[in-house]
């Protein structure tokens, strides 16, 4: 008999015991009960060991099909190959779908939970009713290690980034791709999240877009200090497009700015306009300047604007639906996935073979600017919808077979090599107040290179409107 019938038994006989005992104490006495004869006990005691018996025999069936069907379970598995065991019921197309919802589902809860259980009206608030009021107690409410004061031109900036233009609808449609890739970058570099507001007031995160000094991606890196960061420049590709190697050099250069000056403020403002100018605003300001506030009068006017601007997109972001702001639809695939290529290959190849339209593909991947992925001496990534991955990888032998067609003047890898090495060129106006020496040293070049390049003999003589080429490696 096996141990778990014995313990039923046992348990029976207890509760029967028990239960006996219990009626016993609970029946008062009345009466002094009427002797039973040896017959009778005899008959009850038989009857009780039926009754037991019957449950022992009754608790023992059920315990041999229990077995017998988990046996006869584990037999017929057995017999099916190993591959049908571990089959998945659907195909990788609906595995890709599935990755596909499953992402669009995450970032959709991630943003509603954000602004649902960590955004929040302050819970006291001054008995002033003015705007200034509210929003001071907003800012104060958005707990930071960033501080987030407010002040007459805080509330300027607040205002222009509220109103009812589209603006901060188009930058909430485009955060829901980009903001999950710069925060995951920030966390993994120890930095506060918050800093993601920084590629708004940046580029409005628009990775393609390009300043009138020639600062670029969502980032605006300047092509020397990407290079600094490890970015790859050239004629084919320019990874300051690439959101996210962009970001990763852009937390480097945060936690850099931050270490110089134990300030997020002043690492904030020099992110804008360079160590430098913040170094002459700090020795100008004299005493011993702390912040940003206070060496505010003696930065350039435009970065006077940049930290008001940061903090009142960091509350135009939290607080949006206060202010009846709802997201556009997102301009590109929310959920992607990335995979690795190793040979050339054009973006008109992967989109006139599988279902995604070239301009989703340059959207997704605009470090490429030729729309060609150069990999010959080494791999590169290219970003698809989620739900197209599978469909990738199957026709790949289909979409290389097209390199005839896309790439005929790139076959050749000293093309290739020759494109990669080529210099890139921009052009400057003069404007009111530039030296040479000032726009040399704004865009990494020398002074000599400036006035080769544009056949000046005298670098003193210079034009309000003048147009000057500057090359870049």
């Amino acid at each position: 008999m096996s141990k778990i019938l014995l313990r039923a038994i046992i348990a029976v006989v207890l509760c029967v015991v028990v239960t006996a005992s219990a009626d016993a104490q609970n029946t008062a006495p009345t009466k002094r009960p009427k002797r039973l004869s040896a017959k009778m006990q005899l008959a009850i005691e038989r009857a009780k060991v039926d009754s037991l018996n019957t449950l022992v025999e009754e608790l023992r069936q059920r315990e041999s099909d229990w077995q017998k069907a988990w046996h006869d379970a584990q037999a017929e598995r057995k017999k099916k190959p190993v591959a049908e065991r571990f089959m998945v019921d659907y195909t990788p197309a609906r595995a890709d779908s599935l990755a596909e919802q499953l992402k669009l589902q995450q970032v959709s809860d991630a943003m509603d939970n954000f602004f649902k259980d960590y955004i929040c009206e302050p819970v006291t608030m001054s008995s002033d009713a003015s705007l200034d009021s509210l929003y001071a107690a907003r800012l104060k409410a958005l707990v930071s290690p960033i501080h987030l004061p407010y002040n007459e031109v805080v509330r300027t900036y607040i205002q222009r980034y509220t109103a009812p233009s589209g603006f901060m609808s188009r930058i909430l449609a485009r955060a829901q791709y980009y903001f999950p890739m710069i925060e995951e970058e920030l966390l993994r570099a120890g930095l506060p999240v918050e800093l993601r507001a920084m590629a708004v007031i940046e580029s409005a995160l628009v990775a393609t877009a390009v300043s009138r000094v020639g600062a670029t991606g969502l980032w605006q890196f300047m092509s020397a200090t990407g290079r600094g960061y490890g970015l790859e420049i050239n004629s084919m590709v320019d990874e300051r497009y690439d959101p996210a190697k962009s970001t990763v050099a852009a937390c480097k250069h945060l936690k850099y700015l931050y270490d110089l000056y134990n300030d997020w403020s002043l690492a904030i403002a020099a992110y804008n306009c360079g160590q430098g100018n913040v170094n002459k605003a700090l020795a100008r300001a004299g005493g011993n300047p702390q912040s940003f506030w206070d060496v505010y009068w003696f930065l350039p006017s435009e970065t006077r604007g940049y930290v008001p601007a940061f903090i009142a997109a960091s509350y135009a972001y939290a607080y949006h639906q206060s202010h009846n702001i709802t997201s556009a639809e997102p301009p590109m695939p929310i959920a992607v996935d990335t995979v690795h290529v190793n040979r050339l290959l054009h973006l008109g190849q992967v989109s006139s073979t599988i279902d995604v339209p070239t301009e989703t593909l340059k959207m997704l991947n605009p470090q490429y600017k030729l729309d060609i992925v150069p990999a010959m001496n080494k791999d590169y990534t290219l970003v698809l919808p989620a739900n197209r991955l599978t469909e990738y990888v199957s026709k790949q032998d289909a979409i290389f077979a097209k390199d005839s067609t896309y790439l005929k003047e790139y076959l050749n890898p000293e093309n290739v090599k020759k494109k990669l090495a080529a210099t890139s060129t921009i052009y400057y106006r003069v404007k009111k107040g530039d030296t040479l020496g000032a726009i040399a040293s704004r865009h990494r070049v020398t002074t000599k290179q400036l006035m080769a390049w544009n056949g000046l003999k005298n670098a003193n003589r210079l034009s309000v409107g003048q147009r000057l080429r500057i090359q870049k490696r």
